[in-house]
């Protein structure tokens, strides 16, 4: 939460209740943020010299904004740049890392959607490797119900690697051009999605 909340005040200073409100409207769809988790990132961000606070310059009484420091610029570039851990969940950290990738140069916004693109090559590779796995297992009669949920639950996370790497994929290309290629491989890929839930669906009747 601390670099998203960095990525945050890369547009200006921020109070408490308004980084709550840019989560909520922002990054609810694949982030909680709360205001008591938000305070406490807060308060680590300042002891580690990432961010200051100062009382509101409208003077508001209580009101205390937040503001990014160079130090925190440069750690949350870092954080924008570095590989994903291994145990992290690749697919928060990765929309998260894109809807804050604007506040890149060019350049290494390039870099950035690369590494996250191979990170999720790889993931792919793992489930895709695990599918072959299941298969290849003589299945009893009597277990047959409980394999074909598994096998489904597994067959969904292949295809969201599968839309999640085409969607990278096209983010790429540098510019406008790109958004709107990302835009467009989501569309073509609906009919898949639908595809996946009715199978998944059909194994359940």
């Amino acid at each position: 939460m601390r670099y998203m909340i960095l990525g945050l005040l890369l547009g200006g200073p921020l109070s408490l209740y308004d980084l709550h409100k840019r989560f909520t409207a922002g990054m609810a769809q694949f982030y909680s943020g709360s205001i008591g988790g938000i305070r406490r990132a807060l308060t680590q961000l300042v002891v580690a010299g990432w961010a200051t606070v100062e009382d509101a310059e409208d003077g508001r009484r209580g009101k205390r904004e937040y503001t990014i420091t160079p130090e925190g610029k440069q750690a949350w570039r870092e954080w924008m740049q570095a590989p994903l851990p291994p145990s992290s969940d690749s697919e928060t950290m990765i929309l998260a890392k894109v809807f804050l990738l604007g506040w890149l140069p060019e350049d290494e916004r390039v870099v950035t959607i690369q590494a996250l693109h191979d990170r999720v090559s790889e993931d792919a590779k793992d489930i895709d490797a695990l599918l072959q796995s299941v298969d290849s297992n003589d299945i009893a009669a009597d277990e047959r119900d409980v394999f074909d949920f598994q096998r489904a639950t597994l067959e969904y996370g292949a295809h969201a690697h599968r839309l999640l790497g085409d969607w990278l994929a096209a983010l790429e290309t540098p510019g406008s051009v790109g958004a709107a290629a990302a835009r467009a491989s989501v569309q073509q890929n609906s009919s898949s999605s639908a595809a996946v839930a009715d199978s998944m669906q059909t194994a359940s009747r």
